[in-house]
């Protein structure tokens, strides 16, 4: 409240055809030209910086989520395969004695059932044997695609990181150009400004000052009777 009853009683004070009101005149000015470009600067600061750089986090965010799924997926699938190679181990664990089992009973009674039974035992080994170097060749067919996966998505990755850091360093660049614009002009203006008040003569205003008001003018003589 103080300031602005100061500021009322200088331009109370002011003529604008006196030096101290033309250097005023000029800082009005400059106050509403520099008001006018911080406004531009911050709508330019908004589109250039601010909106480019939020839709770049959003995309980016995306992008690793990708990433994260499949190599979470990846990662799904390796284990399903070694829990199949797994099971078929102790599938084939469990066929293998069957068929020691029953061969030894074929030692101590010969039948034709036994003998059947371990043909049969002998041909469920087999296949558990067959079943599990499947599950084997499934499981490193599974690593080595998670391996170059692996590599693959590393390497995107980087490149993701370089493109993020690049992004923020043009737009950063971007910010610093525009505040360098902006300060450039609102200290040319402050110059101007300056200039102009350290060429206010007091005496000079004082004789405008004077003939606006008429006190030079010569008072009237006493009359007499």
């Amino acid at each position: 409240v103080c300031g602005r009853r100061i500021w009322a009683l200088i331009i109370v004070t002011l003529y604008s055809f006196s030096t101290l009101g033309e250097a005023w005149a000029q800082l009005k000015k400059s106050l509403a030209d520099e008001a006018e470009v911080h406004l531009k600067f911050s709508s330019k600061l908004q589109s250039e910086v601010e909106k480019p750089l939020l839709n770049f986090r959003e995309n980016f965010k995306k992008d690793m989520k990708k990433c994260d799924h499949h190599i979470a997926d990846l990662r799904k699938h390796l284990a399903s395969r070694y829990a199949a190679v797994e099971k078929a181990r102790k599938a084939l664990t469990e066929r293998q004695k069957d068929l020691e089992m029953k061969t030894q009973q074929l030692e101590v009674k010969l039948s034709n059932k036994t003998e059947e039974e371990i043909k049969k035992a002998r041909r469920k080994s087999t296949q558990a044997g067959d079943d599990l170097m499947r599950c084997v060749d499934l499981y490193n067919q599974a690593q080595s695609k998670w391996f170059e996966e692996m590599v693959t998505t590393t390497l995107e990755l980087e490149r993701l990181e370089v493109e993020r850091v690049e992004m923020i360093r043009q737009h950063l660049c971007q910010y610093t150009q525009l505040r360098h614009e902006t300060d450039m002009f609102n200290q040319s203006t402050v110059e101007l400004v300056d200039q102009l008040l350290r060429k206010v003569d007091p005496a000079k205003d004082r004789e405008l000052w004077v003939k606006e008001h008429k006190t030079g003018d010569i008072r009237p003589v006493d009359m007499e009777i």
